[in-house]
C-alpha cells in the first residue's frame, strides 16, 4: 500500500507528484530545491551553500512528516548545475549527515534544474 506524505514545513509540490511516498518500510522523498516553504521563493540566489542548507532543511521536514529522519536516510541523489560546486555542497551536506554510517550517494551535474537553481537533492529513508 502506498501513502502520500505532505507537510507545510516544506515547499508544496509544484506539479503532479508528492513530497514523499511511504511504501513498505521505506520513505521515498521527491527532490527538493531551495524554496522557502512559506513564500515559495528561491533562497540563496548565487550562493550554493545557502541553497544546499535550504534543500536539506526541506528534506528534513519531509522526512520527519513521513516518520523518518536524516539519520535513517539510506540513499541520496544530488543534482548540481555545476560540478565545480561539489566541494561547497559536500561541506554543507556533511553538516547534516554525520556519524559512522552516512547514506549512500550519487552526485551528477545536470544541464538545468527547476527554477534554474544550483542544487536539488532527493532521498530514500528507512521508516523509524
Amino acid at each position: 500500500m502506498l501513502e502520500r506524505i505532505s507537510t507545510d514545513q516544506a515547499p508544496g509540490a509544484i506539479g503532479p507528484y508528492s513530497q514523499a511516498i511511504r511504501a513498505g518500510g521505506l520513505l521515498h522523498c521527491s527532490g527538493q530545491i531551495p524554496l522557502d516553504p512559506a513564500t515559495m521563493q528561491i533562497v540563496g540566489h548565487g550562493d550554493v551553500k545557502a541553497q544546499t542548507h535550504r534543500v536539506l532543511q526541506n528534506l528534513k521536514a519531509v522526512l520527519e512528516a513521513g516518520g523518518a529522519s536524516l539519520q535513517t536516510v539510506v540513499k541520496c541523489q544530488v543534482y548540481l548545475k555545476d560540478m565545480n560546486d561539489f566541494g561547497a555542497v559536500n561541506e554543507v551536506y556533511g553538516e547534516y549527515f554525520q556519524g559512522d554510517c552516512p547514506p549512500a550517494r550519487a552526485c551528477v551535474q545536470v544541464a538545468r534544474l527547476p527554477r534554474n537553481v544550483d542544487v536539488e537533492i532527493d532521498c530514500i529513508a528507512l521508516l523509524a
